[in-house]
């Protein structure tokens, strides 16, 4: 699908010289060509046009000065730095170019007509006049000599294996008198052939075909020329095979690089043919020339050097109506086994524009060097270019035209994928078709312009005519006597193009290049301006004589307006949104072209920043877009180099088109890329290259290694490639198909983005997701358009309560974020609602089976009201065609819901009718459900329905059904409470002052009971009545006030009261609530000397005091009182000294392990360490070393104890913070022990206060200021340690994140290598934050200081 299309062209010449030119060849090295003249040689410069060497080869007499002589070839030899030249008398001659020496180092005297050197420069074989074959060595020592005619066939000889004779043997369409028809002979060489021997070797040098003219084989011409034959030599000149007897093979003969095939030309009795030999000899395939037998002879073929183009080079014979003879030279390419002439190049029929040399570069696969014998040199630049139409809109038809000698094959894409050579429609033209362009507008670039070879521009329209064009012919879509299904253009205009004619009527082909439809009457094109470095960019427009021209009328184009450029342009692409030419030179410069201007003109392409954009190499394929509201030029060179701008972004794309505000690109890593143009560009094309996924992307897909993109098919989700063999594939692109999907639902268009989805398996929840409130409000405007039940249906199955634009298909950069409707009512059921009350609204007969479905689809599937439904359609049964049974209407529930399961719904809607219609839809034996229904029958409603709720575990509506059964089934009741639990439930269905509630309570205590929850259980039998249970409760729940409330509902005798008093006395002691035993013991019991004791035992100082003086006890105040609290002081002071001893010791080991910790992360801990005399404080320091991996081993041990019991928890807790000497979380022990010391020593201040105050009271100073001074130092030590234990870098090194955007791999490395060493595993972030003092509470006495 893709044409060659005309980079650049340059001329030289005439160049002053000598004779006429016979022979050239390129000088890659030096930049410079070799001509060879019939007076020697001269050596052109190509940038400066001027000739910097001539060698005369006449002084030495290697050529007549009468200009008799001819040069039979000219090779340059890099590695010997001199060219070497063959004559027709047989001189081989070495010409340094530096010196100007020649050196004759051959010479054959039967003279020479061919010289042809290996591709390696290795070998040169020589033809000589007597008809053999000398192979020498690049230092032309002779190899061997052979005769070009040879009897045997070669070493390639077949073998016949005996399977049958001739005669016996299938022949086909010929019939069985084939078989004895005898072999005709072949006939002679055609009369314009020159009887020179042809040479061509394969791309590998490793065989050589040599065509010669054969002696003896002839009809009745012995010992005269007879047929052309083909031979295959090996490398040391060894025949390998002989072409089978080939009627009418012509002299050309080129063997393609790729060693496949040999080319060659036959004249049939009908047609002129390019056939194609294996290396065997068998032909193997063959194409039509476009002329007519006898019309044209074909001088040679050329493959180029990656064997995708055949050069032909032909001309017309002579004959009484063609006195002046033409040249042409066509490019053929193949593709799906079709070949295709892409171009036709027609030199006309002067003597000075006849060919002398046609020449594919070696180095530049696409450029053709052609040397006329005016002495003009021309070079053409071509690369391959698919021509497609750029509209956006459904009405364009996605075109792709394809050249083919004088037809243009049109495919409409938006119509059929049709593949090549086959095409929608072709347009016939009456000269060969050099170029094909569709108009640049946008609302018509459907329209096409065809420049043909002989300067002609034919203007083809849609919708121009109501009548067939005879030109146009429909192929795929109509062409066989169907009906036509695709829209044809019509040709409304032929316009011819007017150029300077060369003198002597030369002509120049393809003067014009680069031509691009601007506007109805404008065309932009490229010419060489006076010198080779320059340009000169034409406006084409319509003469003002051809304007009232009629249709049959050719039109005059003139060159109206040329605007010189200083530099060769070998691109033009144009941006019809923003109405932007831009021009690209040979040395990668860009230009804007301001052609709208009053003078137009021309100004460097800046980009952002304001910088000139000049591509770092010259891009065969450009295109203009919009990026962030700013024209680029995009451009991919030949060497797969991508750029945007002057910035390349990547070097593997193969192929790029752009759609919309999407980028298309293939890669070499056999994938398709589709980029926003909206997006980070840049980042996505590297990302790619560079291998990386991006999550949720899709963005990438792969494809058939050596695709490429076509073209896009507007409005649409097609993405058309190309294989290498020429077959097209169609794929959809997820995100065209996303975006495209995304238009229709922003426009309504439902049905479209529906079908699509549900063909390109695109989950359907997008519908609602992509913009839940417009979905909402345009319910019924969906269904209209689905208008499918079983589409509805579909949709309501695929619902899922989830937001898929966040999940799987993620909106696009930029797009708006849609809120949330509803947050308390999930998207499952909100759909559901709504879509059933529009289908309720529409037609509920018509979508009954969907309504049923947005019952059985909601979250909590509604199967009853589902079931209610079915039950209406059986009660009112209709005559209307849309009413859908009952009976299909289960079934189809049943196809939702298991058979099971719907069978127990209908159950409990109590319906037997609808449960028998259920039962009898399933699989179930009726032998199994009518007991049991005809059972159900027979009970009382209530306990009927009870039954039916017990039996479907609906336990709450059981209860509730039993209740109202009566007393006589109570028992059941209560024994259903029990088993279930419903104690809650079942309290609500009793008044309060009946019995049951008082026996339902009573179960409900004694649950409660079972569960250890004794005072709730209190509260539940007290509030029925039941002091005896309540008390027992409240006794053993400590509720001692709940318990004295029910001893006086009682009436307890006083001894039985007291004794229970002490009771409940003794538990509180056992549980140190000591206060209020002593009120129970003072209160209730008049035992106030026991109080005393029990408030002394608390420390409760003011409150003994108290109760001593209200009862006049001073003698406890000396017995019992004093002793206590001296008692209490020295116990203090003990236990403040133990805690100051502990911290200090702690404090220390935490700063060791701390050093160490550092030096290990520092890398300065070695084996020496355990040498040390300080290794006792470094015991198993490489446990220490190793704190994270043993970190590791103590997390997976506690996930193992995850699942025991608290108690295996708390031991685990306490192995893993361990304060034993080298363990590896020692640090974090330390912390969490540290700060216990440091609670429990400030927790003391409320205590020592009172006791504090005591001992002033009683005149203890002296005990009392050496406690105030020992708390005071514990704290104050405390209070100086804080910021050295836990210090800031602490705090920082547990939350710095080892993981951010601004992370390298490097920085995350190093931070990882460092929490290995030092950050231990800490789960409780309390522990890395120091206790705070409660310095509010003023403790200290100021009368002690």
């Amino acid at each position: 699908m893709r044409n060659l299309k005309l980079l650049r062209m340059r001329e030289y010449g005439p160049i002053q010289a000598l004779g006429s030119p016979q022979h050239f060849c390129l000088c890659g090295d030096r930049e410079t060509m070799l001509i060879g003249s019939e007076y020697g040689i001269l050596e052109l410069d190509l940038a400066t046009q001027q000739v910097i060497n001539e060698i005369s080869l006449t002084v030495g007499g290697f050529l007549s000065e009468d200009g008799s002589s001819h040069i039979v070839g000219i090779e340059d030899l890099p590695d010997q730095e001199s060219v070497c030249i063959a004559t027709a008398a047989g001189d081989i001659i070495l010409c340094s170019l530096s010196t100007k020496q020649l050196e004759c180092v051959g010479s054959v005297d039967s003279g020479l007509t061919t010289m042809s050197w290996s591709p390696d420069q290795e070998l040169v074989l020589l033809v000589t006049g007597q008809q053999t074959l000398i192979m020498m060595t690049k230092d032309f020592e002779p190899i061997t000599e052979s005769l070009i005619h040879q009897d045997d066939f070669g070493e390639g000889q077949f073998i016949g294996l005996g399977w049958g004779k001739k005669e016996t043997q299938f022949h086909g369409s010929e019939g069985k008198q084939a078989a004895h028809r005898k072999q005709m002979e072949v006939p002679l060489a055609s009369p314009w052939d020159d009887g020179r021997p042809r040479v061509t070797w394969r791309g590998d040098g490793q065989f050589v075909a040599v065509g010669a003219v054969c002696l003896k084989t002839g009809i009745g011409r012995q010992g005269s020329l007879g047929a052309r034959k083909v031979r295959v030599w090996s490398r040391e000149l060894v025949l390998q095979s002989t072409s089978e007897p080939v009627p009418g093979l012509e002299q050309a003969l080129a063997w393609k690089p790729s060693g496949s095939l040999i080319a060659s030309t036959q004249e049939k009795p009908n047609k002129h043919d390019i056939v194609f030999f294996e290396k065997n000899g068998l032909l193997h395939g063959e194409f039509t020339l476009s002329f007519q037998k006898g019309q044209v002879k074909v001088n040679e073929l050329l493959w180029n050097s990656d064997s995708t183009i055949l050069a032909v080079w032909l001309e017309d014979l002579q004959n009484k109506n063609c006195s002046k003879p033409s040249t042409y030279v066509q490019l053929w390419s193949t593709g799906n086994y079709h070949w295709y002439l892409k171009q036709s190049l027609h030199f006309g029929s002067s003597k000075k524009s006849q060919l002398v040399l046609l020449l594919w570069d070696s180095e530049i696969p696409y450029r053709l060097h052609v040397l006329c014998r005016g002495w003009r040199y021309l070079c053409y630049d071509w690369h391959w270019s698919t021509d497609h139409s750029t509209g956006e809109e459904s009405c364009h038809s996605a075109s792709v035209a394809v050249i083919d000698g004088d037809k243009v094959l049109v495919t409409a894409f938006q119509h059929a994928v049709v593949p090549p050579p086959m095409c929608t429609f072709q347009l016939q033209l009456p000269q060969a078709v050099n170029q094909v362009m569709f108009h640049a507008d946008p609302w018509a670039s459907r329209d096409l312009a065809i420049f043909d070879a002989d300067n002609r521009i034919s203007v083809y329209r849609y919708g121009e005519c109501t009548v067939q064009d005879s030109t146009v012919k429909l192929a795929a879509l109509g062409g066989s006597g169907f009906k036509a299904a695709v829209e044809t253009p019509c040709l409304v205009k032929t316009y011819r193009v007017d150029l300077d004619c060369c003198e002597d009527g030369e002509m120049n082909p393809l003067k014009l290049r680069l031509l691009t439809w601007l506007q109805d009457d404008t065309f932009l094109a490229v010419s060489q301006g006076k010198l080779v470095s320059q340009s000169i960019l034409h406006h084409l427009n319509v003469a003002p004589s051809s304007a009232g021209a009629t249709v049959e009328e050719e039109g005059i184009l003139d060159l109206g307006l040329a605007v010189p450029v200083d530099g060769e342009v070998i691109s033009l692409c144009y941006n019809p949104k923003t109405k932007t030419v831009a021009l690209q030179l040979a040395d990668g410069q860009i230009l804007k072209y301001l052609w709208e201007a009053l003078r137009p003109a021309l100004e460097p392409w800046r980009n952002s920043s304001g910088s000139a954009v000049h591509f770092p190499t010259p891009c065969v394929q450009t295109a203009l877009v919009t990026i962030d509201r700013e024209d680029a030029i995009l451009g991919l060179s030949d060497r797969c180099r991508f750029f945007i701008n002057d910035i390349e972004v990547a070097c593997n794309i193969t192929s790029f088109v752009t759609y919309d505000e999407f980028l298309l690109v293939t890669t070499h890593s056999h994938t398709c890329q589709c980029l926003s143009l909206k997006d980070a560009l840049l980042k996505g094309l590297q990302a790619s290259e560079s291998g990386i996924s991006i999550p949720n992307s899709e963005s990438l897909r792969k494809v058939e290694r050596g695709s490429r993109v076509v073209t896009v098919v507007p409005q649409d989700t097609k993405l058309v490639l190309q294989m290498p063999r020429g077959n097209l594939e169609t794929i959809h692109h997820r995100v065209l198909v996303l975006a495209q999907i995304r238009k229709w639902l922003d426009r309504l268009m439902f049905r479209e983005a529906f079908e699509c989805m549900r063909k390109l398996r695109i989950n359907l929840n997008l519908l609602y997701d992509h913009n839940p409130k417009v979905f909402l409000e345009n319910v019924e405007t969906f269904i209209k358009q689905i208008d499918s039940v079983n589409y509805i249906n579909l949709f309501f199955t695929e619902l899922k309560d989830e937001d898929f634009t966040k999940t799987m298909y993620p909106s696009p950069v930029g797009s708006i974020v849609q809120p949330v409707l509803c947050p308390t009512q999930k998207k499952v059921d909100l759909v559901c609602d709504a879509m059933r009350a529009a289908m309720e609204k529409i037609n509920p007969h018509k979508y009954c089976l969907s309504i049923l479905t947005s019952y059985v689809k909601k979250s909590t599937p509604e199967l009853e009201v589902a079931l209610q439904k079915v039950h209406e359609l059986r009660e009112t049964a209709s005559l209307d065609t849309e009413t859908i049974s009952a009976e299909a209407a289960l079934k189809y529930l049943l196809f939702l819901v298991d058979v099971n399961e719907l069978y127990d719904h209908s159950l409990g809607t109590y319906d037997f009718d609808l449960v028998i219609m259920v039962a009898e839809k399933s699989q179930k034996d009726p032998k199994e459900y009518l007991p049991f229904l005809n059972a159900l029958r027979k009970m009382e409603t209530n306990y009927q329905r009870y039954t039916i709720d017990k039996h479907l575990k609906r336990y709450k509506k059981a209860l509730y059904h039993l209740s109202k059964c009566g007393s006589k089934h109570f028992s059941e009741f209560l024994n259903l409470v029990k088993d279930q639990n419903l104690y809650n439930e079942a309290l609500h269905l009793y008044p309060t002052n009946t019995q049951e509630y008082k026996d339902i309570s009573i179960a409900y205590g004694e649950h409660l009971n079972q569960k250890h929850l004794y005072e709730q259980a209190g509260l539940i039998f007290a509030r029925c009545g039941a002091c005896e249970r309540a008390l027992d409760a409240f006794l053993s729940s400590g509720s001692w006030q709940q318990a004295l409330c029910m001893v006086s509902q009682l009436d307890y005798a006083p001894n039985k009261f007291a004794s229970l008093v002490k009771s409940m006395a003794g538990k509180l002691i056992d549980q140190r609530r000591h206060a209020e035993a002593a009120v129970l013991l003072e209160q209730y019991t008049q035992d106030y000397e026991e109080a005393v004791l029990q408030l002394l035992d608390g420390a409760l100082w003011e409150e003994a005091l108290r109760l001593i003086h209200k009862y006049s006890r001073q003698d406890i105040l000396e017995t019992n009182f004093r002793p206590a609290i001296l008692e209490a002081q020295k116990n203090h002071l003990v236990f403040l000294n133990s805690q100051q001893t502990t911290f200090a010791c702690y404090k220390k080991r935490l700063l060791v392990v701390r050093e160490l910790k550092e030096q290990a992360r520092q890398g300065l801990l070695d084996d020496e360490v355990a040498r040390c005399p300080e290794s006792d404080l470094l015991s198993e320091t490489g446990s220490v070393m190793m704190a994270s991996e043993a970190s590791s081993k103590y997390s997976h041990s506690n996930s193992r104890i995850s699942v025991c019991s608290s108690k295996n928890r708390r031991k685990a807790e306490r192995k893993r913070h361990s304060l034993k000497e080298g363990s590896p979380l020692e640090d974090i022990a330390l912390l969490e022990a540290l700060g216990d010391i440091v609670r429990a020593t400030d927790a003391l201040k409320g205590e020592v206060h009172n006791l504090l105050k005591e001992l002033v009271l009683f005149g203890y100073d002296a005990q009392a200021r050496e406690l105030q001074q020992a708390l005071e130092e514990a704290l104050q030590l405390m209070e100086r340690s804080l910021p050295e234990i836990w210090s800031l870098d602490l705090k920082l090194t547990s939350v710095n994140p080892i993981l951010g955007p601004h992370s390298t791999a490097n920085s995350i490395m190093a931070a990882y290598q460092q929490q290995r060493m030092t950050a231990p595993v800490v789960q409780d972030p309390e522990l890395l934050t120091p206790p705070k003092l409660n310095k509010s509470l003023q403790w200290k006495l100021s009368l002690l200081q």
